[in-house]
């Protein structure tokens, strides 16, 4: 999957074919059962297809065991699906190394990993950390208090009347101090488009930073390309991709 060009004023794009053909209700057996539910929170977390149900249930009707744990065979099995996941998942985000897939609990615990690991080893006083004024709280507060214990420096990029990231204030923001940078894909207040690709061009010709991408709502939404994307982390939650919470 390749990632659509977009411009910074582009919103979420109009879907012009009946959702019906693209979900269908009865493949959802919580909605095929309440004909009356009509579910609007897909952005929080999704339903989940009669497909997914099945697999959950297969896995732990004939291969449940602990993965890396045991030499006899249904912990072989279980090992062998668990990278088979990891390879699939890799596919479907245009990842080339699935090695780089790292599973977490989801995009929330993913970013704070980012910040207290990578972050409280390699940001201290008098280094930038850029964000924007749009980011969801889980890609706000890491960063803040990162900042706080480091004496790093929180620098907000502004934006726009129509409430996107001002790209223009973003580059300003940009220095030899900026350390990292850390921005959404698709807001989840909005539904504004962050160009990630044209953003990770402008942080590296002006910084060596980290660039960190919340994606909670671009790979659900939009097709994603990490490899193309170029950024450093891109963070994300199966539960809002039709996987288990």
């Amino acid at each position: 999957m390749s990632q659509p060009a977009l411009g910074a004023s582009q919103r979420a794009p109009q879907l012009h074919v009946p959702l019906a053909s693209l979900a269908p209700r009865a493949d959802f057996p919580l909605l095929a059962a309440q004909p009356g539910l009509h579910y609007l929170d897909s952005a929080a977390t999704s339903q989940k297809p009669r497909v997914v149900l099945d697999a959950i249930r297969g896995f732990y009707e004939t291969a449940n065991a602990n993965p890396h744990r045991g030499a006899y065979a249904l912990s072989a099995a279980a090992t062998d699906a668990y990278h088979d996941a990891r390879a699939a998942v890799a596919r479907f985000v245009g990842l080339a190394d699935s090695d780089c897939l790292i599973f977490t609990r989801g995009t929330t615990e993913a970013i704070n990993l980012v910040a207290s690991s990578w972050g409280s080893a390699n940001v201290g006083a008098g280094d930038e950390i850029v964000i924007s004024g749009i980011e969801h709280h889980a890609n706000f507060v890491p960063w803040q208090q990162l900042a706080k214990r480091s004496g790093a420096v929180l620098r907000i990029a502004e934006l726009t009347p129509q409430q996107e990231i001002d790209i223009d204030h973003l580059q300003i923001l940009l220095s030899p101090r900026t350390k990292l940078v850390a921005i959404t894909h698709v807001s989840n207040a909005v539904g504004a488009i962050t160009p990630i690709a044209d953003v990770v061009r402008l942080v590296r010709a002006a910084t060596s930073a980290v660039i960190v991408v919340d994606g909670a709502q671009g790979a659900p939404h939009l097709p994603v390309d990490f490899d193309e994307l170029g950024a450093d982390f891109y963070a994300f939650s199966g539960h809002k991709l039709l996987g288990p919470m």
